[in-house]
């Protein structure tokens, strides 16, 4: 079961929209012309419902099979916004919006999956139904959340979900998955630092917030060090540091931001427990006032283990057996697949696109090698899931 013929038979048709989609990124939530281009080609397509709207600009379209004897409902999604990075590398699909690019492949992810949508709707060689997911604000805007809060997995039905990411830096056309946690819980956290302020010459007369503020950057990296088990994974990063606005004036106030991501849900509790602390025990130190506020944003990304097994099968199919890694290193970036994850069992799989610039990179550029491979994927979970009898 290697590359379906018939996918790479329009191959070049999904490069093009391919890279008109790259060409014409939009952020967040505000993907409204990606979402008309998604809509335009299924409505060609033919699958049987399309429904906008769902998380306020999703879009979800669904195929049924020749029979639907095994009353079965697959999700597959991709994700369709950008970021606001500036593009670097030079191409004829060059982002034509300033300041806006899709440097992680989300463009590529929609492809593929209308990829499978053409492929599903011309064959329904399936006993069941596939819902396509196309979702926005993966990006930190949380489309994932929306789309399950707007009870989409009832509304369709839908009794698994699987998901799929570029990666560079991995074998070009390989897959990569893990059975459990692949990817970290995304958590935000801001810190308001009230001191003193006054005269540079007379510190000794003021609380100094910026003392404050570097005191708590470095105290914050004893939790990795020394509160979480060195076996355990996490990551705090201090990611904005603003004070001040003269040079012979010592400020006022101060304010630190940034990110932990962990791959447990108790060393999640213990961030936020040991941040908290932390936060208040140098205020106390230094006679400041600190303010902290942490937001838990993206859940961890877990891989069902039965699935996983399912979705490694299917890969090895498409690419090969020495093809696909089962047990990859989990990831600390966080994916708000996981909120499908949540609600369904599923897996989430990458593909490799080779020695490329990494995502979030103004060099970036998805692959369109690679768009046959997923596609293929993403077929074959549907037609090797719900087989036709």
């Amino acid at each position: 079961m290697p590359i379906i013929n018939r996918v790479a038979e329009f191959h070049e048709e999904l490069t093009a929209i391919r890279r008109d989609i790259h060409a014409h990124p939009e952020l967040g939530f505000e993907v409204h012309r990606t979402a008309a281009l998604v809509v335009e080609n299924l409505e060609k397509y033919g699958v049987d419902e399309i429904v906008t709207g769902i998380g306020r600009t999703g879009v979800v379209a669904v195929i049924k099979g020749k029979t639907n004897k095994s009353g079965r409902v697959i999700g597959l999604r991709a994700d369709m916004d950008a970021l606001p990075i500036t593009e670097a590398q030079p191409s004829d699909h060059k982002s034509t919006v300033d300041g806006v690019m899709h440097a992680c492949g989300h463009d590529g992810h929609t492809t593929i999956l209308l990829g499978a949508a053409k492929y599903l709707a011309e064959t329904r060689n399936f006993d069941g139904t596939a819902i396509m997911i196309f979702q926005p604000a993966e990006e930190g805007g949380g489309g994932g959340r929306e789309m399950v809060n707007d009870g989409m997995m009832e509304r369709f039905g839908i009794q698994e979900v699987y998901g799929l990411h570029n990666a560079p830096g991995k074998p070009k056309g390989e897959f990569a998955i893990r059975p459990g946690s692949l990817m970290a819980a995304a958590d935000f956290f801001e810190i308001e630092i009230k001191g003193k302020g006054g005269h540079a010459a007379r510190p000794h007369l003021g609380v100094d917030p910026i003392i404050v503020g570097t005191a708590l950057v470095q105290a914050l990296q004893t939790i990795a060090a020394r509160s979480v088990d060195p076996l355990e994974s996490v990551v705090v990063s201090v990611t904005m540091f603003h004070a001040g606005d003269a040079t012979n004036v010592i400020p006022q106030t101060a304010s630190l931001a940034g990110t932990a991501r962990t791959l447990t849900a108790e060393v999640r509790d213990l961030v936020e427990k040991r941040m908290g602390e932390i936060c208040e025990s140098v205020g106390a130190t230094f006679g400041a006032k600190v303010t902290f506020n942490y937001r838990r944003e993206y859940p961890i990304t877990i891989n069902n283990p039965e699935r996983t097994d399912f979705a490694i099968e299917v890969a090895k199919a498409i690419v090969g057996e020495d093809k696909v890694e089962e047990n990859v290193a989990p990831v600390m970036g966080g994916e708000d697949f996981s909120f499908m994850l949540n609600e369904r069992p599923g897996a989430y799989i990458f593909l490799g696109q080779g020695d490329t610039a990494g995502v979030h990179h103004p060099d970036y550029d998805f692959d369109d090698d690679i768009i046959p491979i997923g596609t293929s994927y993403m077929v074959k979970l549907v037609e090797t899931s719900m087989p036709a009898e």
